[in-house]
């Protein structure tokens, strides 16, 4: 899958996670920059896991799953007001 299609997908799964974890987001500027390193953290964790995900919907899959986990250990240390 080329760059630009990586970039695009972990855009929608930073997206998708924000609506997820609503109340624990960042916002929807940080929520996107989360999608796009949710995406390799996702893509790691499904190997890891022994499970191949293909194709567009499931690199989606794996890059929504990635960004929901980072987005929770960040919300770990989010300061409580």
């Amino acid at each position: 899958m080329g760059l630009i299609w990586s970039i695009i997908i972990g855009l929608a799964a930073g997206a998708i996670a924000g609506w997820i974890m609503r109340g624990r987001g960042f916002g929807m500027i940080i929520n996107l920059i989360v999608g796009l390193i949710g995406g390799l953290l996702g893509s790691w964790i499904f190997v890891l896991l022994g499970l191949a995900m293909y194709g567009i919907l499931g690199s989606l899959i794996s890059a929504v799953v990635g960004a929901v986990i980072l987005l929770w250990i960040l919300s770990l240390f989010k300061r409580k007001v």
